[in-house]
């Protein structure tokens, strides 16, 4: 068999395959004698219908076409084999199936185009001294009084209030009723339409304003204990009902009982209830270095992700069709199997229209996770980088401890995973050590970010022609301004 290779974009291998003409005819026969063997036509047994009667009732193109699809894929089969191509993924045909069809002749040469993909080339046009910025997250004290109050307003008891108003802090139980609000002309004496669901008796809640939507607890702060008061709120938008996003309401709220939060001492007593701590300052120290840590991940991590992101700037590689859907493939189904531990139903989730939607989504970012994972591997490669045996295997014993004995643990596919994150890791620090990423307080990136895009946005719009509505309009503006 001869072929002839042919480099293609997007990472592909054209193949141009010339089958032989015994190959062409002795296929051809083979399909005829099992067509014979298993054609049902009336007047024959299977097997012994005759050739002419065969070519008649079944038709040349039909038996072309049948010739054809193992001509094509043995075809294709053995050419990559023949030329030991590294093929990822399924072949592709080149040539038109009509056009082969048309061409191909019993007995006669016949010539196949298809493509493979094949491993992209990396191609690190730099990816040592990199210059980088990242945030530097800084631990911050109020954290661990954070940390205490929480658990002391969990640990807190309510205690009945008598001879005042609702504050905000205070715990209230209310009945409510919720309406849509009038429109604007609507007439004063009909009567308002209920909102489903917005009713409950005994609803204790707690006098803080992201605790229900706005409006109805800053409407509640001030009234007294068998106080019914009418309070406006508006549904915020967006909103988990989209059906009242955005909605002006009314509800009805009899204030029946006050409670206030009597908060626990912070002291040792205090850290033995929340911790295995005997003391305050010993839990007090726990609480700064789980803190501390934390910042300084989230450093690394920050450090590492704006240095993955400069070094992309500098890779050259063709990615091929089959890697980026597989990508795709395993970002959803990664997704799906999140939303499924959470409870949801993944199949009204997935479905067969939103599907393809989600794809497009995630091909940007599956493109950079190729892109990132192939560089690292590439640099790996150059600089040979390996994690050892014993590496693994102390990572492996770590992770196996956390499991519990019920847990069906693949550890054979757990050391492949280990092992190829200690290289990840590997690899990153020692792009680390040979770049510069400088630290910049926490939010000025984004906040820079942010601005940037604005004034693109505003250099965009100041750019953009106006229709005669628009320029009227601004006109209309400056002159009642």
């Amino acid at each position: 068999m001869k072929v002839t290779q042919e480099k293609l974009p997007a990472s592909q291998i054209g193949l141009e395959i010339e089958i032989t003409p015994e190959i062409t005819k002795q296929t051809y026969e083979q399909v005829i004698k099992n067509l014979a063997s298993t054609a049902n036509i009336p007047g024959f047994r299977k097997g012994k219908v005759p050739r002419p009667i065969l070519l008649q009732r079944l038709g040349t193109t039909r038996i072309k076409a049948a010739a054809l699809e193992e001509l094509i894929q043995d075809g294709i089969e053995q050419a990559v084999k023949q030329e030991a191509i590294p093929a990822i993924g399924q072949p592709q045909l080149r040539s038109s199936f009509e056009d082969l069809i048309n061409n191909y002749e019993p007995g006669k040469p016949l010539t196949i185009s298809a493509a493979v993909d094949v491993e992209p080339e990396v191609n690190l046009v730099q990816y040592t001294d990199l210059q980088a910025k990242a945030e530097e997250v800084k631990f911050d004290p109020e954290q661990v009084e954070s940390t205490l109050d929480k658990e002391r307003q969990e640990l807190a008891t309510l205690i009945p209030v008598e001879g005042r108003a609702a504050q905000i802090g205070d715990i209230a139980v209310v009945d409510f009723k919720g309406s849509f609000a009038r429109a604007e002309g609507e007439d004063e004496t009909a009567e308002l339409e209920p909102i489903p669901g917005a009713e409950a008796t005994d609803f204790q809640v707690e006098l803080q304003e992201d605790k229900f939507i706005p409006g109805f607890i800053s409407g509640i702060v001030g009234m007294n204990p068998e106080e019914t008061k009418e309070i406006a709120a508006q549904f915020p938008d967006p909103y988990a009902n989209e059906e009242l996003a955005g909605k002006a309401a009314t509800f009805t709220v009899t204030l029946k009982e006050l409670k206030e939060k009597e908060l626990p001492e912070v002291n040792d007593d205090l850290a033995q209830e929340i911790s295995d701590f005997e003391t305050l300052e010993e839990l007090r120290a726990s609480l700064v270095e789980r803190y501390q840590k934390e910042a300084d991940d989230k450093t690394k991590t920050n450090k590492q992700e704006a240095l993955l992101a400069e070094l992309l700037k500098h890779v050259e590689v063709d990615l091929p069709a089959t890697l980026i859907e597989q990508e795709v493939d395993a970002m959803l189904t990664q997704t799906a199997i999140r939303l499924s531990q959470q409870g949801l139903d993944v199949r009204k989730l997935f479905t067969q229209d939103i599907i393809p939607q989600l794809r497009e989504r995630s091909r940007t970012e599956a493109i950079e996770r190729i892109k990132r994972s192939l560089s690292l591997r590439e640099i790996g490669k150059r600089e040979s980088i390996e994690v050892t045996p014993e590496e693994i295997a102390a990572r492996v014993t770590e992770l196996l401890e956390q499991y519990s004995e019920e847990q069906d643990v693949d550890e054979d596919k757990l050391r492949s995973i280990v092992e190829n994150e200690l290289l990840t890791e590997k690899i990153i620090d020692w792009l680390l050590e040979h770049s510069s990423v400088e630290l910049v307080p926490e939010g000025s990136l984004s906040t820079a970010e942010e601005t940037e895009d604005a004034e693109s946005d505003a250099d965009a719009d100041a750019d953009a022609p106006q229709t005669e509505e628009e320029n009227s309009e601004t006109s209309t503006e400056v002159t009642e301004g």
